[in-house]
């Protein structure tokens, strides 16, 4: 069944407070769209709607769902029948009763994951060209999100077989278990990948940059404002996606990556990148090695009622730390 999913679209943070969280974003480049007594609104340079990350007020910084864009209104309704036929709880929430955004299905995958999908959300002016108002990293858009979930095989069979999305590049045990994967929908390495882990747990949401300069830049911005000890991984340049990355925390723990440099994956002949688990260039292809916390660490899901915490279980897989090469 083709359900018409276009790309990742936007992802809602808890955040314990939004004038902390705003000056950390400010620093990486992102545009403020707008703004209440409880939320923050924000988006890359050369987005088209309205926000890709909400920054919501909260006492626990969870995540409260990750967001897919549709092509029309209609996949929506097709979508709740496929997710309530697997046994799936869903919820709907009407249109305006989420900032800039129409009506929107929220449930959860097999996983456990907490989604929404949306078809549509207010335009707003593309501000690719105001050089203005380019800062720290001039972030573009959003990318991907990364997830940790305890049995990433089964993510992979029902992703591919049941909601459309196409391979890229994976990473297998010596017994062929797939042990992470990239999935996409758009035409690039990625707008889901799955890792083997504690979960599920939002690993990071990526954002697209412009050039690896802008990474660069953005560093420095970060150490000139004295955000330098939320860098935690890189500057560096992964195996896995060709991407060229920096990992940061956000003032209560979320992970973001700054990212560029993947591929083009529209052919339908494209045949997906197998990566041994041990392959030491498989995450690192240069760079310094990764931190335990990089590993360990992950933003936990608020559950489809916004009651409560998403349970967590440990991986099928054994849980296993690279060796990198510098």
């Amino acid at each position: 069944m083709n359900f018409d999913i276009i790309r990742a679209g936007r992802v809602i943070f808890h955040v314990k407070d939004l004038d902390r969280s705003k000056a950390f974003y400010d620093a990486l480049g992102f545009i403020e769209t707008e703004r209440n007594e409880h939320h923050l609104y924000l988006r890359g340079l050369e987005e088209h709607n309205h926000h890709s990350i909400c920054l919501k007020k909260s006492d626990d910084p969870v995540v409260e769902v990750i967001s897919y864009k549709v092509a029309d209104d209609q996949h929506l309704d097709s979508l709740a029948s496929f997710f309530e036929s697997k046994g799936q709880p869903i919820t709907w929430k009407e249109a305006g009763e989420q900032k800039a955004l129409g009506r929107t299905l929220r449930t959860t995958d097999p996983s456990g994951l907490t989604l929404e999908f949306y078809a549509d959300m207010e335009s707003v002016d593309i501000m690719l060209q105001r050089y203005d108002l380019y800062k720290g990293g001039k972030v573009q858009r959003i990318d991907h999100f990364n997830c940790m979930i305890p049995d990433v095989e089964s993510a992979y069979n029902f992703y591919i077989n049941e909601l459309g999305f196409r391979c890229s590049e994976y990473t297998a045990t010596e017994d062929e278990k797939i042990w992470a994967a990239w999935l996409h929908r758009k035409p690039s390495v990625h707008d889901v990948a799955f890792m083997n882990g504690l979960g599920p747990r939002l690993h990071h949401v990526g954002f697209w940059l412009r050039d690896p300069m802008s990474l660069i830049d953005c560093c420095d911005v970060l150490a000139a404002l004295n955000y330098g000890p939320h860098i935690e991984r890189g500057p560096g340049r992964h195996g896995l996606s060709n991407a060229f990355f920096l990992y940061l925390r956000d003032p209560d723990g979320h992970r973001v990556e700054l990212y560029n440099g993947d591929y083009l994956t529209s052919d339908p002949d494209f045949k997906p990148k197998r990566w041994d688990l041990d392959d030491p260039k498989r995450a690192t292809f240069w760079g310094h090695e990764a931190p335990d916390s990089w590993f360990e660490e992950a933003s936990l899901f608020l559950d489809l009622d916004g009651l409560k915490n998403v349970n967590v279980s440990e991986p099928l897989l054994e849980k296993k730390k690279p060796t990198f090469v510098i």
